[in-house]
């Protein structure tokens, strides 16, 4: 498993040197977002059509980037080469394509080098990622009138929070939200008291609402996504409760390990079992889990920072629960 991991690591590397050779990774300063009326400027435009609700889904960070080098830019002459980023979502998508359409747009994502930036020059980066999210969305919203749930992990995490922080409050929009899968970054008490129409989860079928949580052991103090001192918003996706009471390894249904393809490699149920932290609001997980055998792989990751593993620990509770949250839309 540490071998597959390791491999697709290097892959991703592979493909942003070769992004970088061919001056597919550029600066703040090129060009505006991609016409999202075209298809071809979609990972994902319609797939499963005869579903009843649709998701919206943000590829987390693929790209790694350098000294200015610090969003991706996308050419369509070079399309094909975006395997990393494609594989991404298809890792992902599992949790979502039984219930939903899929639709992702490729977007000007910042690297992981920008994430090594202050937070002030960082967000420069930020905003043009986010210009080619936010533009895609109002696309969407104008070729779909389906119910859809919102999703990302990681850096799409944070730009699903900064749709719904913009959009989240026009009643069109509100409307339609099934829910937001937020999986992978933060939320504050000061950001829902400074956007008061954003509502966290409380359980396992209300609507409407944003899902999320950060995986780590429990020695860890501080990650990029959840820095000392800061609490952040979650709910256990074991037994969808935000108390602090710890959820046994039972109610997990099965961690999934997936690969490019979408397929899953190896699936264990029972995987583990977790708590939120009182003090970081994080997700804790069981000792058993160590971070010897789930390392941090990328070195902006302290180990027993579980963040690449998110979404697969917790695999077969979050599709089960996509399925539960659509259904519950209709009732």
């Amino acid at each position: 498993m540490l071998f597959t991991l390791i491999k697709r690591f290097i892959e991703a590397a592979l493909l942003v040197l070769c992004l970088f050779m061919s001056g597919m990774l550029g600066t703040v300063s090129e060009a505006a977002s991609l016409d999202y009326t075209d298809a071809r400027n979609w990972a994902y435009w319609r797939e499963g059509k005869d579903k009843a609700v649709d998701c919206f889904l943000i590829c987390p960070t693929v790209t790694l980037g350098g000294v200015g080098n610090y969003n991706l830019t996308l050419d369509d002459r070079q399309r094909g080469e975006l395997r990393a980023f494609v594989g991404a979502l298809n890792m992902e998508r599992g949790i979502y394509d039984a219930s939903c359409t899929m639709y992702a747009p490729y977007y000007r994502q910042i690297s992981l080098a920008a994430y090594k930036l202050p937070p002030r020059e960082q967000e420069q980066y930020l905003q043009v990622a986010y210009e080619d999210v936010r533009a895609a969305f109002q696309a969407y919203l104008k070729q779909s009138n389906k119910p859809v749930v919102l999703a990302g992990f990681s850096q799409g995490a944070d730009m699903c929070i900064r749709l719904l922080k913009e959009f989240g409050a026009d009643a069109a929009v509100a409307k339609r939200l099934v829910a937001c899968y937020a999986i992978g970054w933060r939320i504050t008490e000061k950001e829902l008291a400074a956007y008061p129409h954003l509502k966290m989860a409380q359980g396992a079928a209300d609507i409407g609402v944003i899902v999320s949580f950060n995986s780590e052991s429990p020695a860890v103090k501080s990650s990029l996504m959840v820095p000392a001192g800061v609490k952040t918003k979650s709910i256990n996706p074991l037994t969808w409760r935000t108390d602090n009471n710890y959820a046994s390894a039972m109610h997990n249904k099965g961690a999934c390990f997936t690969d490019y393809s979408a397929n899953i490699k190896k699936e264990e149920p029972y995987f583990c079992g977790a708590w939120l932290d009182a003090e970081r609001g994080t997700l804790k997980i069981n000792s058993k889990i160590t971070a010897q055998a789930y390392p941090p792989v990328l070195d902006i990751f302290a180990p027993g920072v579980f963040h690449i593993y998110d979404y697969q620990f917790f695999y077969r509770n979050l599709q089960e629960n996509v399925k539960l949250r659509t259904g519950a839309y209709w009732r």
